[in-house]
């Protein structure tokens, strides 16, 4: 069996590379509309699908890796990026590069996986620190992808972004097939087809609504129409779920205390991530001329924002002894309070780039603390043989709580701004309600953390509903 240290590698690496997907096509996301001919509503799609696929695939490739063997699943999900980032790369039209980043999005599904991978094969003593660096990997990878993809659009065709993430897909793929180990701990039973369709059909009726909401319209029938669907669509999917024998996602094991109080802290965590990666970017990148921005560069701003990845990545060790000593509750609720200083600091501290270096490294305490904790709360309550679909459940309220956070932020960058229809230009006041947004949805975090149960329920215990 490989050395317990290179399989964590591998799969950190895994981790690094789907989390960079994310931060891909940001600096040529504004060239869209000009490099594709087409329109910049149709554009936003690039990124949408990427979403939405990320939504869909992760809770349902969670569960198939436990039916089918989690190792295999990475593969599949690794596979599916690199064909999609050749889709990408060789096309030139818009409906080629839609279907590419969605195939990218898939592969956001390896990072609770490999949470997973690791409670299975790992010694007891390394798991909390390994599951603390795969979960930093989320943040880290965006914030050192983002220099990176600034670099290459600088420098080279776009098309090269598309054929670096498929050689980095490639590299990782080898290494996974190579090191990491068959995890031979395996859920029975048959796949939940008509749960499968039920959850991907809801989720996308609402974050399509959540994510288009602001160019449709919000109260337009087709926002409404999408968002009530949706809801009914996930409440009928639940219906089904508690009483089909073996179910997509068991939600009398997702009901558990500590297991819902985690997911919805996690919907107010992505959310308060989300708000930096919205706002803190534009505010460094709007012209000095405006009197709100610094006025720096694509590269520099991302050099600017670099320090949240850097100090999540030197916390993972030490959010795994942390965790093992004072509780991963305790790390959730230090998360939630360094995002509140983080945002506190900015609303009066936001017109030098010391100031967002400060922010980011408060940013990057929140995240390390928060995200390293929300999957040891998970495992700590989930018996072994529903690992991958409960961190998948909570991959995707991380998800959900992101999506929301781009699209009200979005809507208060967009509402709070001056100037003609052309070039609107976002006010002070609308970068200081989006940090109080922030602080907003740490404080949730927080009083969410407080309430999580500390008694650990054994690892085989599952949980019931009242009927």
């Amino acid at each position: 069996m490989p050395p317990q240290g290179a399989v964590v590698a591998v799969l950190a690496l895994a981790g690094l590379c789907s989390s960079f997907m994310f931060t891909l096509v940001v600096p040529i996301q504004s060239q869209l509309p000009t490099l594709l001919d087409a329109s910049r509503d149709d554009t936003a799609w690039v990124v949408t699908s990427t979403l939405l696929a990320a939504a869909v695939f992760t809770p349902i490739a969670g569960r198939l890796g436990d039916m089918y063997g989690k190792r295999r699943m990475v593969l599949v999900l690794l596979a599916v990026m690199i064909a999609g980032s050749v889709i990408a790369a060789v096309s030139g039209g818009i409906v080629g590069l839609i279907v590419g980043r969605a195939l990218q999005g898939a592969v956001v599904g390896v990072v609770p996986l490999g949470i997973s991978i690791m409670r299975d094969v790992l010694h007891e003593n390394r798991v909390d620190s390994a599951i603390a660096l795969m979960s930093a990997t989320l943040g880290v990878g965006g914030a050192l992808g983002l220099p990176i993809s600034a670099l290459v659009a600088e420098n080279t065709d776009w098309h090269w972004l598309f054929w670096i993430a498929g050689g980095l897909g490639a590299v990782v793929f080898a290494l996974v097939l190579w090191v990491v180990p068959v995890s031979v701990l395996r859920t029975a039973g048959r796949f939940d087809v008509v749960g499968t369709v039920g959850l991907a059909i809801g989720l996308i009726g609402i974050l399509l609504a959540v994510s288009r909401g602001n160019t449709w319209g919000w109260t337009s029938p087709l926002t409404l129409g999408l968002a009530a669907g949706g809801i009914l669509i996930l409440l009928a999917w639940g219906w089904y779920e508690l009483r089909v024998e073996n179910p997509l996602l068991d939600l009398r094991v997702a009901a558990r205390r500590p297991v819902l109080l985690t997911n919805l802290a996690s919907i107010a965590m992505g959310f308060a991530l989300f708000t930096s990666n919205v706002a803190y970017p534009q505010m460094l990148e709007l012209p000095l001329a405006t009197g709100v921005g610094l006025g720096l560069s694509l590269l520099a701003a991302s050099l600017v924002v670099m320090p949240s990845g850097l100090v999540m990545m030197v916390l993972s060790p030490i959010s795994g002894t942390l965790a093992r000593t004072i509780g991963p509750r305790v790390l959730l609720i230090a998360g939630s309070i360094s995002l509140i200083l983080a945002y506190g600091f900015s609303l009066f501290f936001s017109t030098e780039v010391w100031h967002f270096v400060v922010a980011n490294i408060l940013i990057g305490f929140g995240i390390g603390f928060g995200y390293a904790a929300m999957p040891m709360l998970i495992m700590r309550a989930v018996p072994p043989n529903e690992t991958g679909a409960s961190n998948g459940l909570n991959a995707l309220a991380r998800s959900l709580g992101t999506s929301t956070a781009a699209a009200i932020v979005g809507v208060v960058l967009a509402t709070l701004s001056t100037g003609n229809d052309d070039s609107r230009i976002p006010t002070t006041q609308a970068f200081q309600v989006s940090f109080l947004l922030g602080i907003g949805a740490a404080a949730v975090a927080l009083v969410l953390a407080l309430f999580i149960p500390t008694r650990e329920n054994p690892a085989g215990e599952r949980a019931s509903l009242p009927e």
